[in-house]
Order: C-alpha cells, then sequence, then structure tokens
C-alpha cells in the first residue's frame, strides 16, 4: 500500500527525514539529477529554511520504504511566469511502473495552488508522464550562467 506525507513549512521534517530526502533524490534522480547541495537548497527554500514562497514536499511509501519524492517551490508570481516549479520528482528504481508517479504527479497537482512549471531533458522517460498529466511544452529553456 502506498502512502504520502506533506512537509511544507508548518510541518518541517526533521533533520533524519530531511537526510534521508535528499539522500533519496541524489540516488534516484540518476542521470537527471543535482549534488546534494543543490537538493538541499530546493528542500530548504520548499520549506522557508531561507527567505523564499516555500512550497512543500510530497513523499511517498510503499510498505514503510520511501519509495517517491516530490520537490515544489512557489515561485511568487502569477500569469506570465507559473505560481509553482515542480523542482524534483523521483520514485525508487526498484518500484518503477508501480503507480507512484503517477499518483505523486495527482497529489501533486492536487495540492499545489496554481499552475505548475517543470523542467524535463526531452529523452527523460518520464516526459510521457507529465504529457499524460496534461503539462506541454510551451517554450525551448535557454539559460546564461554567470560566473561569479
Amino acid at each position: 500500500m502506498i502512502k504520502t506525507k506533506i512537509f511544507n513549512a508548518v510541518n518541517k521534517p526533521d533533520s533524519g527525514e530531511k537526510k534521508a530526502l535528499t539522500d533519496f533524490l541524489f540516488t534516484h534522480l540518476q542521470e537527471y539529477g543535482d549534488p546534494r547541495s543543490e537538493i538541499e537548497k530546493a528542500i530548504d527554500y520548499a520549506m522557508k529554511e531561507v527567505p523564499s514562497f516555500g512550497g512543500f514536499i510530497l513523499a511517498a511509501y510503499l510498505d514503510d520504504e520511501l519509495s517517491g519524492v516530490v520537490v515544489v517551490n512557489e515561485t511568487g508570481m502569477k500569469d506570465y511566469i507559473p505560481e509553482n516549479i515542480l523542482v524534483y520528482i523521483a520514485t525508487h528504481k526498484k518500484h518503477r511502473g508501480k503507480g507512484i508517479g503517477k499518483l505523486l504527479m495527482k497529489e501533486t497537482i492536487d495540492l499545489a495552488k496554481g499552475s505548475i512549471a517543470l523542467h524535463v531533458e526531452p529523452e527523460n522517460p518520464a516526459r510521457h508522464l507529465y504529457e499524460k498529466f496534461g503539462f506541454t511544452s510551451k517554450y525551448i529553456e535557454m539559460r546564461y550562467k554567470k560566473e561569479k
């Protein structure tokens, strides 16, 4: 049975849960992931541990084992930029194909106040799941990274 738990600025994960969430994303995002430090920043933003608009984390547990995680950050914007950005979503390698990703997407859409943006690599197989939920490819994203 799949159960979910919501973390936010009011119901924050304790230090052990935060480490488990970070480690899970670092491991299960695989080639689509980021360094632990960047994952921690997104979690801190969602939990309002840093000045931010907040957001939420949705964790899925299959038979009490952490099996999926979503991190959503609120943007503080509306209309021209969606109110939310789905920063990370991952399911456990050994539990893929069991409906966890689908459940996480549905609950994320239900929980988010306003529209949601996400970034996905064109070859990422999860792209098909997002399209099934109505996500469309409106733009090609381009970035300029300023060196410090």
